[in-house]
Parts: C-alpha cells; sequence; structure tokens
C-alpha cells in the first residue's frame, strides 16, 4: 500500500506540473548565407571517345597501334591495302586526260565545221563525268588511311590484318587523354552549381585530385530525374591503377546568395497543408514562445532550412520539449 501510495502521488504530481516547468531545449539561431557540400559517388571517364573507320572498301594491311596503346595527334594508326585504288585513281586520271584531249580535237573541228555542236556537248559531258569518277577515286584513296584526329589512348581493336573493310564499319575505338569523373545530381542540386567550379575528387591509387565542373546537362537524363554533370579532371592524365566505371567521391562546396536559417531537423514540428516549416520559437522582441511558419529552401538528413532575409532578427527555437508546448497544432 505504501508503494500504491507513492505511485499516485508521483502521478497527480506531474498532472498538475505547470507547462513552464516542462524541460525542453532551445538553441539561438541567426540569418546566414546558405552554403553546403554535396558528396556523390560518380565514376570514372574518359571525357571524348571516338569510333575510327575507314570511308573506302579494303583490305586491312597496316595496324600501328593495338588496345592499350597510346598515340599522338596525326599520328597513322591504319591503313587498307591501296594497289587497288592507286590503280583505279591512274586509270581514272588518264580518262580524264584524253576525255579532255577529245574536247580540244572537236573543239577545232566545229571552228572548221567539221563537227557538230551536239558531239562536243557529249565530250564535254564525259569529261565531267570523268572529272567526278578521278576525285572518288583520289578520296578513296585518302580516306584507306586512319590518321589519330587527337592524342590518345587505343580502348578497343575490333579488326584484325587482312581482314576486308567497308565503310562505316568500327576498326578502332579511341579516347582522349582526358579524365571526367559523371555524377549524377538531383534538379535543386543542379541549380545551385555552375561552369568552372571547382570540386574534390577523391580516387584509389591517386587520392584527391582537383576537379573542374565542365559539363552541366539541361535535361534529366533517362535515370529518373537525375541529371549527370561532369567534373573535368585537368591535372591528371593517364595513370596506372585508372580505369574507366572505377568509383571515385566528389564532393562540391558552395555559397548560395540566399539567406537561410538553419534549424535542426529535430526542432521541425511539422510540415503545413503548403509546405511551410513550423516551428515553435521566440524573437528578440517577443516574451515567449510562439508557432512560426516558414518556406523551406532546404532539407537534409539533419537540418531545414528555411528562407530568411539578410537583416532578419535572431530566433531562440525550441529544439526539443516543442511536444508539450500548447500552441503546437494551433
Amino acid at each position: 500500500m505504501k508503494y500504491l501510495s507513492i505511485v499516485f502521488t508521483f502521478l497527480f504530481i506531474s498532472m498538475i506540473t505547470p507547462l513552464a516547468a516542462q524541460s525542453f531545449d532551445t538553441e539561438v539561431i541567426s540569418a546566414e548565407l546558405y552554403n553546403d557540400t554535396i558528396q556523390r559517388t560518380g565514376k570514372l571517364d574518359y571525357k571524348r571517345t571516338l569510333a575510327l573507320s575507314f570511308k573506302s572498301t579494303g583490305y586491312l594491311e597496316l595496324l600501328k597501334v593495338d588496345e592499350g596503346d597510346q598515340f599522338a595527334k596525326g599520328q597513322l594508326l591504319a591503313s587498307l591495302d591501296v594497289t587497288e585504288l592507286k590503280e583505279q585513281k591512274n586509270s581514272n586520271y588518264a580518262k580524264l586526260v584524253q576525255a579532255k584531249r577529245e574536247v580540244k580535237r572537236l573543239s577545232k573541228l566545229m571552228d572548221a565545221n567539221l563537227s557538230s555542236e551536239r558531239d562536243l556537248d557529249t565530250a564535254k559531258t564525259e569529261v565531267e563525268v570523268l572529272r567526278a569518277a578521278y576525285q572518288l577515286s583520289s578520296y578513296s584513296l585518302e580516306k584507306a588511311q586512319i590518321y589519330a584526329p587527337f592524342s590518345g589512348v587505343v580502348l578497343s581493336r575490333t579488326t584484325e590484318l587482312g581482314e576486308l573493310q567497308s565503310p562505316g564499319q568500327t576498326a578502332l575505338k579511341i579516347a582522349k587523354l582526358e579524365w571526367v569523373v559523371k555524377v549524377a545530381l538531383t534538379g535543386q542540386e543542379v541549380a545551385q552549381i555552375q561552369l568552372g567550379q571547382k570540386a574534390s575528387i577523391s580516387l584509389s591509387h591517386v587520392g584527391i585530385v582537383e576537379g573542374v565542373i565542365s559539363k552541366i546537362p539541361a535535361m534529366a537524363g533517362s535515370n529518373g530525374n537525375l541529371f549527370t554533370i561532369e567534373i573535368l579532371l585537368p591535372k591528371i592524365k593517364i595513370s596506372a591503377g585508372m580505369i574507366a566505371g572505377q568509383l571515385a567521391a566528389a564532393t562540391i562546396a558552395f555559397e548560395s546568395n540566399m539567406f537561410v536559417y538553419k534549424l535542426p531537423i529535430s526542432a521541425l514540428v511539422a510540415v503545413d497543408e503548403v509546405g511551410k516549416a513550423i516551428v515553435i520559437a521566440q524573437t528578440e522582441q517577443s516574451s515567449g514562445f510562439k508557432q512560426y511558419s516558414f518556406e523551406i529552401f532546404q532539407i537534409d538528413n539533419d537540418y531545414v532550412y528555411v528562407k530568411a532575409n539578410r537583416n532578419d532578427e535572431s530566433l531562440k527555437i525550441m529544439t526539443t520539449g516543442w511536444q508539450n508546448f500548447s500552441e503546437v497544432g494551433k
């Protein structure tokens, strides 16, 4: 009975304890410029890749590079057997020269009224046909070689010596000697970054390197509402242990021109029907706590960032214990 008496006495005292005496924690918050850090895991990739092919038909005779080999801009990478192409070019050239001579001969005969204008027109047409054939054979001979459009590395080789090549058939896939890290961000995060902004990249076998945001897409990709940005690594070339597709940790720090109150997530009482954050706070001018609503700018696992102005006064925010505050829900 003595034990039950103690329990009932405790419950009675709890029921009559004033709200002001109940425990709660507060924190003073001032308006500040919104700054944050985006941390995402992306993938290492080449900035530019290109599939190379011949523009002519022929058998592969020369292959100067293989997978993994590096090359310089303008270097000869591969060549077809050009024997037939040279013969075709020479033959077309000889026919063109002969056709031009025929035009000259018919012109003289026509001046002497020994030939018709029709014969001369036919000869001139033949010259144009043969000129086109000669130009085509010259182009085919020129395009029977593949030269490097930039300095880079061979990613893959899809042909062998002696194989027949057709126009458009990929022979080599190459990449430029520049690395980027591709990172997927939300639309809200993309709106807070800009081209040329610096980023920190962590790579295994390399460490921390500096990057620069080099591409921000205008549209979301096929993976939902995410935007895949590119961070260029200008100070890194081809390095041992670095391969396309390996994971890279990206950190992007930024500061906006938006002033906010940075509220602990524990201070968030609710979000109202129009999306505003409800908190219990006391201003410098007020004598007690009351309920306030703020427009949400950003929210993460630890904080709610609500919009403010540069000269807004500081707030004393109730971070815990607000559940028992009489203004909650009013």
